[in-house]
């Protein structure tokens, strides 16, 4: 049972391309002590200021995720987030020498790799569980998370674009390491050509390109190796969702139901949530029979350095 505090076992590092910024950085994930959770550090500002990766501290969700500290931000941290999420790491430090997590193919699967890489070490702090006790929901126009009880972490995602490719695409994820790092995490960000075209005129996207993000005219799609997934584009919006998800510090037990949604409502959804105590109770387990006895599953993070088996 995968209930204790979980962090690298070594640093390990990686160069790439902020997607908006078209900066150069260099991005270190190093491990952390227990109930740290996950700290970014701006390397390249004075006195290299720390952000916590927290829902309070998220200050902008166009286009992406962005937190932001006593006037130090850092952008585009979900797909770093979904994968640190997805393998059961609770405590990290990001360092890095820009604004930007770098983009890498625009999917999560570089992070996951990263991870895998730097070893995964338990540690002997409990985790803390976020268990859903009532339905709870959120909605904006045609977009809405709804939340159900339920013995284990699951996203139901479904999209509605106007374009032949991506219309009324929906997915299913019962979570586990292994169906996110094979299922989610190699799924990559897309956008429309005509908005690309725009976003750099207006100087944002300096970074986009085909080997990092799925392109789409009105009719097909520009990348010469095509789709990794027929269903790539929903399974990219789960990836968004459990990166924006992973801001609340803790694995949720419960069942996401999740349609049109983006960065904003995400983070919306779970600021209401989290002022809403009657919706929600905290669990930790001390051991393998206490989760046995309780009527949850825990999440299946994988043991260390098997997570990929």
């Amino acid at each position: 049972m995968d209930y204790r505090q979980r962090t690298l076992k070594e640093d390990v590092s990686c160069t790439g391309v902020g997607l908006h910024s078209g900066e150069r950085v260099r991005l270190k994930l190093k491990p952390a002590p227990p109930n740290t959770g996950i700290r970014f550090i701006r390397t390249d500002l004075p006195g290299s200021p720390p952000i916590e990766a927290t829902f309070k501290n998220v200050i902008d969700t166009t286009l992406a995720t962005t937190i932001g500290y006593n006037g130090c931000r850092v952008s585009t941290i979900e797909h770093l987030m979904a994968a640190l999420f997805g393998l059961g790491i609770d405590n990290a430090i990001v360092e890095l020498d820009g604004p930007e997590v770098p983009i890498m193919d625009g999917s999560a699967a570089p992070f996951v790799f990263l991870i895998k890489t730097a070893g995964i070490r338990d540690q002997d702090e409990p985790k803390r569980f976020i268990v859903i006790k009532k339905p709870f929901k959120v909605e904006d126009g045609n977009r809405s998370v709804h939340i159900y009880p339920s013995r284990e972490l699951k996203i139901t995602y479904t999209i509605e674009f106007q374009h032949p490719l991506l219309r009324n695409q929906t997915y299913e994820l019962t979570f586990s390491a292994k169906d996110f790092a094979e299922e989610i995490s190699k799924a990559r960000t897309f956008g429309f050509l005509k908005d690309v075209e725009t976003l750099k005129q207006n100087g944002l996207a300096k970074g986009g390109s085909l080997d990092n993000a799925i392109v789409v005219d009105d009719f097909k799609i520009l990348n010469e190796d095509g789709l990794r997934y027929k269903d790539e584009f929903v399974r990219h919006k789960i990836l968004d969702f459990i990166g924006d998800l992973s801001i609340i510090g803790s694995p949720v037990i419960g069942h996401f139901n999740v349609k049109r949604s983006g960065h904003f409502l995400n983070q919306y959804m779970l600021k209401k949530l989290i002022s809403s105590k009657k919706h929600w109770k905290v669990i930790k387990f001390k051991s393998e029979k206490e989760c046995t006895d309780e009527a949850v599953k825990v999440p299946a993070f994988g043991l260390p350095d098997s997570a990929f088996a």
